[in-house]
């Protein structure tokens, strides 16, 4: 280890207090055919193989001597080759983020990617050829230390492959945007490293990653290492000849860089500067200077892990993973009835959507019922078609495909189809008499233990459970749009709601792979409340004047991942007038019915835009519906109106206490309403831009909370 490198690994170490520590540990193995002593680095923080391994400056430093080891013994002619892996199932996961947002000096930060780059790019330094064998889950800084050895094999069943460094607010800072768009070319570098990061963080399958041309052999997962060592050897040997591509230097690249910046504005419309920095980094390798890239890494990555979009990305990110599978406020799980059989009332839609989600994570029998057979039909028709849809695209097997089938129903008869239910859920009209007029119905036939569960997306849950015998087992369970696809699971607890039946929808959406946020039974819960609130100022300023355009364009700068007008398209233009109607009955002071939305809805319109020209335009239909005021607004008035009205009725939402924290409104927003991680959702970006003070006095976050600590 040099003393450079040593110097500043230790003073780093000191700022990364709970690391896990990564081992490196060497050992060495006679290449089969004869082909040598051959030393193989084992990358390791512990015996439980689903902890994921990471870099921090102690792992670094442990990795960083055993490669002093290996260079001796290079030097000295005892191996003729050297290799890392990792323990089953996982390679590396990359930087160690728990100390990362914990640095409060720009020199600590710069520190990290110095010492990252010292250690890795002594593999590519070495006397001998080394390899890297990615046996399992490799992302970021494990990607990046594989790209520094000299040749890469990866497992068929690896199933995670990344640099998502861009999608949590930084670059892949060692190596990865200097090393990769030279392995493999610009073009291919940012789909791995902008495209797929952006695309919700995107992972490549072991296929993939051979056929990008990252790795240079595929293996079958269960012999995994004996091939690789047995193709090293043969490698070395020189019986196989590694053939790479020549990378395209010319205007190739240059239109890969402006692909880019296409995808990125895309995306994050210019709000998030990782995307950019990465892609000038992309832009400068075109030359071929590692060194000069590596530079470039350091200072970029030192930059933005002082940002506050970084530190959004991690508290994001550490909302999903933790938060997210620990909710707050729910009941102990011991409470928790057993779910044996399923009931849907409703054949829609949605309520297929849920019997197909029920069947799948639960398998157990899931029963639909509607008022008409041919509606029934066509729910348990919808449910069959998608099961024969996985068994197209090899997600299940035939065997698997018939019991599914096998599983799903439907009838007519509630008291035929639910008697011997224990989880009943409605998906019907989105009207209170009608959901109560349900329930009773199905309270009469149900088992006394039944929870009766509803996917309303606004109603009050207590007033549905009014006039029940048993109120106690109503509870609100309410799934966002794509069922399948959004992770998260509004669960709203009634005025009279046990925790017997609370501790069994909690269980249940955990058996559905569900995000499960609590929320007090409030008009429209979370993220129904807060993008009405949202789209409501927006409709508010195009009623008074401003147009359409400027309207829209001023949101652009959180890089959302769609404009309000095209989420409401999304959405349903009358779904979306229900919502405010019903908000407006509630807060009538904050909350306003938006007549030209009104409007347009009562002309059937499915939304303000058309796609004629392959981008959307204001419907001429809709342009002639729209009546406007004389109030004409600039973006960023606009976006402070929008802004404020937002932050307000996050902290009246925090003040009658209808989530615990202001994270359960970041998480809720994240995994329900797809909002980006370098928003943190969004109280991080409010406190960030002075909007929670101006507007309440006071941040919504401690210091240290996704930002900078004092």
């Amino acid at each position: 280890m040099s003393t450079t490198t040593a110097e500043l690994l230790k003073g780093a170490a000191e700022l990364f207090p709970d690391e896990v520590v990564t081992s490196a540990h060497v050992r060495h193995l006679d290449l089969p055919f004869g082909a040598g002593r051959f030393a193989l680095i084992t990358l390791d923080n512990g015996f439980d193989h689903t902890k994921p391994t990471t870099f921090g400056p102690q792992s670094l430093a442990r990795l960083d001597l055993a490669i002093d080891q290996v260079e001796r013994e290079a030097a000295a002619g005892e191996i003729v080759g050297a290799g890392v892996t990792g323990k089953p199932f996982i390679f590396a996961v990359g930087a160690d983020l728990k100390g990362v947002e914990l640095l409060k000096e720009h020199e600590n930060a710069l520190a990290i990617g110095k010492g990252g780059h010292e250690v890795f790019k002594r593999l590519s330094a070495l006397a001998v050829p080394t390899f890297a064998y990615y046996n399992g889950a490799a992302m970021g800084g494990g990607v990046e230390v594989g790209l520094h050895c000299t040749y890469r094999t990866v497992s068929k069943a690896l199933p995670a492959f990344s640099l998502p460094e861009v999608f949590l607010g930084l670059v892949p800072g060692w190596g990865g945007c200097t090393i990769l768009p030279n392995l493999i070319g610009a073009d291919k570098a940012v789909s791995v490293i902008i495209e797929n990061s952006l695309n919700q963080n995107k992972q490549l399958k072991g296929q993939q990653v051979f056929d990008l041309g990252i790795a240079d052999a595929l293996f079958e997962g269960a012999d995994f290492l004996e091939q690789s060592l047995i193709w090293t050897a043969r490698v070395l040997k020189g019986d196989v000849e590694v053939e790479r591509p020549v990378i395209d230097r010319g205007e190739a690249w240059d239109q890969a860089v402006a692909r880019g910046r296409f995808v990125a504005d895309s995306k994050v419309h210019g709000a998030a500067p990782a995307a950019y920095r990465a892609l000038d980094i992309i832009a400068a390798a075109k030359n071929g200077d590692l060194q000069q890239g590596y530079d470039a890494e350091d200072t970029a990555l030192a930059d933005l892990i002082m940002g506050g979009e970084l530190r959004a990305g991690i508290y994001a990110f550490n909302l999903v993973q933790k938060r997210g599978k620990r909710p707050a406020g729910a009941p102990d799980k011991s409470l928790a009835r057993p779910v044996t059989k399923v009931g849907v009332v409703g054949a829609g839609l949605m309520a297929s959507q849920l019997a197909l989600l029920f069947l799948r994570r639960l398998e157990v029998p899931v029963v639909l019922t509607d008022i008409d057979q041919e509606r029934v039909d066509k729910g348990v028709g919808y449910v069959h078609a998608e099961i024969e849809k996985l068994l197209g695209k090899g997600r299940i097997n035939q065997d698997k495909a018939n019991r599914l089938k096998a599983l799903v129903s439907g009838v007519l008869d509630k008291a035929e189809g639910f008697a011997d239910a224990d989880f009943i859920i409605e998906a019907v009209f989105e009207e209170i008499g009608v959901k109560q007029q349900v329930f009773a119905e199905v309270e009469a036939v149900a088992p006394a233990h039944a929870i009766l569960a509803t996917n309303t997306s606004s109603l009050s849950v207590s007033e549905m459970a009014s006039k029940l015998k048993n109120p106690e087992r109503v509870v609100g369970f309410h799934f966002f749009n794509p069922v399948a696809i959004l992770p998260l699971l509004e669960i709203v607890r009634g005025e009279r709601t046990d925790d017997a039946s609370l501790a069994t929808a909690f269980a249940v959406a955990k058996k559905l792979k569900k995000t499960a946020v609590l929320t007090k039974d409030a008009p429209a819960f979370v993220v129904n409340r807060i993008l009405t609130r949202f789209m409501g100022e927006i409709q508010n300023v195009i009623d008074e004047g401003t147009s359409v355009e400027v309207a829209e364009k001023a949101i652009e700068p959180l890089g959302l991942p769609m404009s309000p007008l095209v989420l409401l398209e999304l959405v349903g233009p009358a779904i979306g007038l229900h919502v405010s109607e019903t908000l407006n009955r509630a807060f009538p002071d904050r909350f306003t019915v938006s007549q030209n939305l009104a409007a347009v809805v009562k002309a059937g319109k499915r939304g303000f835009y058309v796609y004629d020209s392959g981008k959307p335009e204001l419907d001429p239909e809709v342009a002639a519906l729209l009546k406007q005021g004389d109030v004409v607004l600039t973006e960023e008035q606009v976006r402070d109106r929008v802004l404020d009205a937002v932050a307000q009725e996050i902290g009246l939402m925090l003040d009658e206490g209808v989530v615990a924290e202001a994270q359960d409104i970041d998480l809720c927003l994240i995994t329900g309403a797809g909002w980006p991680f370098h928003l943190g959702g969004i109280t991080p970006y409010l406190d960030r831009e002075g909007v929670s003070e101006r507007v309440n006095g006071k941040k919504f976050l401690a210091p240290g909370v996704a930002s900078v600590p004092a």
